[in-house]
């Protein structure tokens, strides 16, 4: 679905109006994405996160390097509205995302500017609504919405488009534990049972541990890639990259430590509750 080869981007820094340098954001990044999977990205702020998910809907172009969508390059023009087409994005905050009076011709918006039919239209808005679990919201306004139901909503705006993978740049970050916990859940449903790829970027812990793959940032390079267990299993080496383990996995590391015969790696309660039985 994806593939990145030596990907760099640079950053024009005016410091006045005749002194200019160049930050680089991203640097050597390489990576592939099979279709299907999910896929979490990992690292401190400012490591090069939000603008590697930038490239992977043509928002940003590489100063040097190749982004392939689908086996298509992100260079070329002509096919910039078929990758735009293939790779939903939600970013932080919905609000930016959000600009129908309801939430049925919020959703609406994306297909109506496609010129489809309006039954299509309709098909398209109900089904997405189902999938998010806001078809009973259709009518209601986007502001009486909370942070949970609105986030949802732009996952819905982005799936209108019907994508087949769906990039989330933080989309958790301003939400309380209950609704990350309902945008995540409608999230790796629509990885589980719809086949769709999902790119997720967050520094909740928690919310990656069922991901098929993780990849970790940091100045602009990938320093990490694995499986979850993988990752966590690497609790001093997160730590040196300012980043946080799920709880309970360090609660097990912090067990073997003081001499508990736990195995690395431990990601939810039910692992651990049954290696202390074991």
């Amino acid at each position: 679905m994806i593939k990145i080869e030596n990907l760099v981007h640079k950053y024009t820094i005016w410091k006045d109006e005749n002194t200019k340098s160049e930050k680089t954001v991203l640097d050597g990044i390489s990576l592939d994405i099979p279709s299907g999977q999910f896929v979490a990205i990992l690292g401190p702020n400012g490591s090069g996160k939000s603008t590697l998910a930038k490239h992977l809907n043509v928002l940003l172009l590489p100063n040097e390097g190749t982004v392939w969508i689908d086996g298509k390059d992100t260079h070329a023009k002509e096919r910039l509205w078929e990758i735009r087409s293939q790779v939903g994005m939600v970013f932080q905050n919905p609000d930016n995302q959000i600009i129908g009076t309801s939430v049925e011709e919020d959703v609406a918006f994306g297909p109506e500017n496609k010129n489809i039919e309006p039954e299509k239209i309709r098909k398209i808005v109900e089904t997405v609504l189902r999938k998010v679990k806001l078809w009973d919201r259709r009518k209601a306004s986007p502001s009486i919405l909370s942070g949970g139901q609105k986030q949802r909503l732009a996952t819905a705006d982005a799936l209108a488009g019907l994508p087949a993978c769906l990039v989330l740049d933080e989309p958790t970050a301003m939400l309380d534990p209950d609704s990350r916990k309902e945008v995540i859940n409608i999230v790796k449903e629509l990885n589980r049972k719809e086949g769709m790829t999902i790119i997720l970027i967050t520094h909740h812990m928690e919310e990656v541990v069922f991901a098929d793959r993780v990849f970790v940032m940091d100045n602009g390079k990938l320093v990490m890639q694995g499986t979850p267990r993988e990752i966590f299993s690497e609790v001093e080496k997160l730590k040196e990259l300012r980043l946080d383990v799920p709880q309970v996995t360090l609660l097990a590391y912090e067990l073997r430590k003081n001499g508990v015969d736990l195995p690395e790696g431990i990601l939810t309660i039910e692992e651990l509750v049954n290696a202390l039985c074991h």
